[in-house]
């Protein structure tokens, strides 16, 4: 059988590359949140994925050390703290639980190492101090220490700009009338004396906002790794900043041999905006619904592209979900019959769905190798033997696993199937009527009812 390999989208070149694993374990290094209020759906969406990417590697036998730095010291978190009355450690933790809370919701458990900033300002202290020694940094008396960007020729291969352009990209401490280029971005800020600070030799002070990512990097991985992932909206400057750092201090390029971004998320077909009143958070969503719902969004769109997040949206994977969920509960009814001749259509269906993960991660090719089946499937599945039908199932669920979509095929309650017996009664006796009111009780409930020829099935709605 043909070897196949797996191409990844390299936003450095711009074009599908192979990928090879790394002997020695891959290394992959996803920007982690800012730890200041409740995360939102672009973020779950971006950790989402990576998780998915993750398991779909460790499922081919590779290995994989998955780091996600944690910014725990930042403008926001200080400015969160004088509105919540509260100090900026205080602020970090509080939303760090939360954040950690949410990942465990969202089935996301796939990173190796979670690294919090503060736990490694001495990493950052001695970037910096490079930085300056190589001439890369220059100071701004009563501020801080930033990057010159003239000193890096290659600045803006990443995003394609140029340094004249990189003024579009100045954000959060870089604002600075006294900077040699706009684009110039802030490595230590001096401390003011209500703010968090640590000693430093070029002056007491905290990390700019890029320096901690190339840190927490070098410390796990050294100077050159093979994957680095993050939202599209932190490729510039954020992303543009590391590969300048890095690549200054060691001399060494690559810093990263493959960039993979996910698409930004809208709602309703416009930009996240608070003013909108369509901001919507992690803890927002698993009130609405379930994790497998969201996380069935995401593996039903190529992590590249936008998602647009819209109640459509939202039913029509739950009807999906529904789908699979009634297939995989006939499928465990199943008794023993004579057979369906299924293997050939089984592995086809494996086959498919490997190449298109294979192919840059295409999540919904391989989703529709998993519908297709079960369309197949679906007119006989009371005719196989029961081995059949458990090994169809045991490979759809298995292949949901890698997407972090938890099915609930629990029995329903008590309550919920002794109204199911009431029903059947109803029909047995051919009163239709009282059995249809039955089954409002039952969708009332939170389940739909369907009749197979082995009797109704309960799934929750």
């Amino acid at each position: 059988m043909k070897k196949q390999t797996l191409t990844l989208y390299n936003t450095l070149s711009q074009k599908k590359e192979i990928f090879e694993a790394n002997k020695n374990g891959t290394k992959l290094f996803v920007c982690g949140p800012t730890v200041y209020d409740y995360l939102h759906i672009g973020n779950a969406r971006t950790f989402a994925f990576f998780d998915l990417f993750v398991r779909f590697l460790r499922n081919k036998g590779i290995k994989v050390k998955y780091l996600q730095n944690i910014t725990d010291i930042d403008d926001k978190i200080i400015a969160k703290a004088l509105q919540e009355n509260s100090t900026p450690k205080e602020v970090a933790e509080k939303y760090t639980k939360i954040f950690m809370h949410d990942m465990k919701a969202l089935h996301i458990k796939s990173v190796s190492i979670y690294a919090p900033a503060t736990k490694f300002i001495p990493q950052i202290i001695k970037q910096v101090e490079g930085l300056i020694e190589k001439k890369h940094a220059y100071l701004i008396e009563g501020d801080g220490w930033y990057f010159d960007l003239k000193t890096f020729g290659d600045y803006g291969k990443l995003a394609k700009r140029t340094i004249e352009q990189a003024e579009d990209g100045v954000s959060r401490i870089d604002a600075n009338e006294h900077k040699r280029n706009q684009g110039d971005f802030c490595l230590w800020k001096f401390s003011k004396s209500d703010e968090p600070t640590w000693s430093a030799p070029f002056g007491n002070g905290r990390p700019g906002w890029h320096i901690e990512d190339t840190a927490i990097s070098e410390h796990f991985f050294g100077s050159q790794y093979d994957i680095h992932g993050g939202g599209l909206d932190l490729m510039f400057p954020h992303h543009e900043a590391e590969i300048a750092q890095e690549e200054s201090l060691s001399g060494k390029k690559p810093f990263v041999r493959i960039w993979m971004h996910a698409g930004l998320v809208k709602v309703n077909g416009k930009k996240m905006s608070k003013s909108l009143g369509n901001f919507i958070t992690i803890d927002e969503i698993l009130k609405k619904t379930s994790p497998a719902v969201f996380r069935y969004i995401v593996a039903s769109h190529h992590y590249g592209s936008p998602l647009d997040y819209t109640d459509e949206l939202v039913r029509s994977a739950k009807e999906s979900l529904k789908t699979i969920t009634l297939f995989l509960l006939k499928a465990s009814m199943v008794k023993k019959n004579k057979g369906g001749s299924v293997w050939e259509s089984l592995e086809k269906a494996k086959r498919v769905f490997e190449l298109a993960l294979e192919n840059d991660v295409n999540t919904p090719e391989a989703l529709a190798a998993i519908f297709s089946l079960m369309h197949e499937i679906q007119p006989r599945i009371f005719d196989l033997k029961k081995s059949e039908a458990a090994k169809i199932a045991k490979w759809i669920q298995g292949s949901l696993e890698i997407f972090g979509v938890e099915l609930d095929l629990k029995a329903p309650s008590r309550k919920v199937k002794a109204l199911i017996k009431k029903r059947e009664l109803f029909r047995s006796n051919k009163q239709f009527i009282q059995g249809d009111a039955v089954r409002k009780e039952i969708e009332e409930l939170g389940y739909t009812i369907e009749d197979t020829p082995l009797g109704p099935l309960a799934v929750a709605s």
